[in-house]
C-alpha cells in the first residue's frame, strides 16, 4: 500500500490494527489532513456485495467509526456511543479502492453530540451522514 495519500503527497496514513468490528474491516487508516482526522479503508474482495460494488454495510460501519471518533475526540475523550445514524449513499466503489471518511461536530448540547460526515473516493462523495452520539460515563 502507498503510504502517501491518493495524490501521492501529504501527510501519509498511518495503519492501525484494532479490536473488534473495525478490526475485522480494516485495518483502519488514518491521517491529519489541515484541521481535521480522516478515516481509511481500502475496499477488499470481502468488503463487496454481490453486485461487486462495496457493501453499504461497509460504507455505514466506517462511516459510524470515524464520526464516534470525532465525538469522543471533540468530548475530550470521553466515549460515545450512537443514538442514531442516518446514511445517504450517493455513488459506489469497487474492490481496490480507498474509501476515505471525515466528520465534524455541528452541535453539542449536554450528553448530545450532533455530527455529520462524508465519505469519499478519489475526491468523489459517495455517501454522506449525520449521526447523534450520546457521552456516556466510562465508569
Amino acid at each position: 500500500m502507498n503510504s502517501a495519500n491518493e495524490a501521492g503527497e501529504g501527510t501519509p496514513w498511518r495503519e492501525h490494527a484494532l479490536p473488534g468490528l473495525i478490526g475485522t474491516l480494516g485495518p483502519l487508516l488514518s491521517k491529519r489532513q489541515n484541521d481535521q482526522w480522516l478515516y481509511g479503508l481500502r475496499v477488499r474482495k470481502d468488503h463487496l456485495n454481490q453486485a461487486n460494488i462495496v457493501h453499504g454495510g461497509t460504507i455505514t460501519a466506517l462511516m459510524d467509526h470515524a464520526l464516534s471518533i470525532v465525538g469522543w475526540s471533540h468530548a475530550g475523550k470521553i466515549p460515545c456511543v450512537t443514538v442514531q445514524l442516518n446514511v445517504s449513499f450517493l455513488g459506489a466503489a469497487k474492490e481496490g479502492d480507498l474509501l476515505v471518511a471525515g466528520g465534524r461536530v455541528v452541535r453539542a448540547t449536554g450528553s448530545l453530540l450532533f455530527t455529520d460526515g462524508s465519505i469519499t473516493v478519489n475526491d468523489n462523495v459517495i455517501a454522506t451522514a449525520q449521526a447523534i452520539l450520546k457521552r456516556v460515563n466510562p465508569n
